[in-house]
């Protein structure tokens, strides 16, 4: 992922698809994916806009339709989040963990040279834009227990996402 300053709302290009946890809506800059929404009571941040897709965000769709079908275990596009130097770390971190596996919010902490800082660690890993795509739902409590999810309908999205990528939980 690459840093970026760029605010979410100056998202030039919206572009939404059906998916089995709700709709999704992505958002990009035109040249990088630079959001991703669940959809949550029936609604997602930029319903009342027009669609206006281009070809990182229809690349975008065409992956995550790939991962909700089982074909797809990681994604390869450019992607770019407005974040704290900190939480970018984080998001890296997410990033490198593979399909199927799960890690705590203490391991990423040690990951990126702040083993005590859990609560900001589960700050960074909940304001995650682009949810799925980096994968914030891999991350559990030391337990295997899930502690929440931002996305979708929270903990039943994640429930979702763990069991489609067939990792344990409590």
């Amino acid at each position: 992922m690459q840093p970026s300053n760029t605010l979410q709302s100056e998202d030039a290009y919206v572009r939404r698809l059906s998916s089995p946890i709700g709709r999704i809506e992505l958002t990009s800059d035109g040249a990088n994916v630079t959001g991703l929404a669940i959809e949550h009571s029936g609604s997602l941040p930029r319903d009342g806009e027009d669609e206006r897709p281009c070809s990182v965000l229809d690349e975008a769709a065409r992956q995550l339709a790939e991962y909700f079908s089982g074909t797809r275990r990681s994604f390869d596009l450019p992607l770019s989040a407005a974040g704290t130097d900190f939480q970018r770390s984080v998001w890296q971190q997410l990033n490198q963990l593979p399909f199927g596996s799960a890690v705590s919010y203490a391991d990423i902490g040690r990951a990126t040279g702040r083993a005590t800082a859990g609560r900001a660690v589960g700050g960074a890993v909940g304001a995650n834009p682009i949810p799925i795509i980096v994968p914030c739902h891999r991350v559990l409590a030391s337990n295997q227990r899930i502690t929440g999810y931002s996305g979708g309908d929270g903990i039943p999205t994640k429930v979702w996402l763990l069991d489609h990528e067939g990792i344990s939980h409590r």
